[in-house]
């Protein structure tokens, strides 16, 4: 179980950039690592903070080409035509969702809470998800890291009391092309082989964006296969494309 949990530092959009245009350029690891060991440094301190703080950095853009290259490929592309930093955030959100299970399951938890409320702490989070994974230091300090990235990035704002957060629900609106490929990266995160459309455009662990695809753009890219079952219900999967 541990090693479902990974996300154990706080990360910034701006390093996130920067890592994503190093893989842009086809740096290799190496380099980028050591790349990243210059921009972080400044900021992180200490030679196993900066570390563990690059590995989880390049977790979500440099290994993934080899767990999702094809979401990762898309990305790559999307990210070099990408013009603000709202689209930027939309790919780095979708690349951690599909690396990192326990992202999925936090991001989860506050647009769940969101459904009925405004306001969370870091503790209702951490009862929600400790209840499936148990209760665990790297858990609890990985609740608090992914929360402190969140706020970083714009999806969660602190408030003015402590231990207080306000969620951002559909904060951020975006192009038909990064829509798509945000739920091609959710669907593939998700544990379910399909999901209803209804259902996949309303996942709560996409909270913070505003979508606006219909079920027909769906059918026409070729990342989907959408199977119309009774009662007009729309079943997405991942297309199979060995097929």
């Amino acid at each position: 179980m541990n090693k479902g949990i990974g996300f154990s530092r706080t990360i910034m959009l701006d390093w996130l950039d920067v890592t994503a245009s190093l893989c842009v350029q086809n740096i290799e690891p190496l380099t980028i690592r050591q790349r990243l060991a210059e921009t972080i440094s400044g900021t992180v301190t200490g030679i196993d903070a900066q570390r563990k703080t690059i590995d989880v950095l390049s977790a979500i853009w440099v290994k993934t080409e080899k767990t999702v290259p094809q979401i990762r490929k898309e990305a790559l592309l999307l990210f070099s035509s990408s013009s603000t930093p709202d689209e930027r955030f939309w790919l780095h959100y979708g690349m951690t969702l599909a690396c990192y299970p326990i992202f999925r399951k936090v991001t989860a938890a506050i647009g769940q809470i969101g459904r009925t409320e405004e306001i969370f702490t870091r503790k209702m989070i951490k009862d929600r998800i400790s209840a499936e994974y148990g209760h665990l230091g790297a858990l609890d300090r990985s609740v608090e890291r992914i929360i402190a990235s969140l706020t970083n990035w714009g999806a969660i704002a602190i408030t003015d009391e402590k231990q207080n957060y306000k969620i951002l629900l559909r904060h951020f609106s975006s192009t038909e092309n990064l829509q798509l490929w945000l739920l091609a990266s959710a669907l593939f995160a998700h544990p379910s082989d399909g999901i209803p459309f209804g259902d996949l455009v309303h996942l709560p662990e996409i909270y913070p964006f505003k979508l606006t695809v219909g079920v027909d753009s769906l059918r026409r890219d070729g990342r989907f296969e959408v199977q119309r079952q009774g009662g007009g219900l729309d079943m997405v999967k991942i297309a199979d494309t060995k097929k």
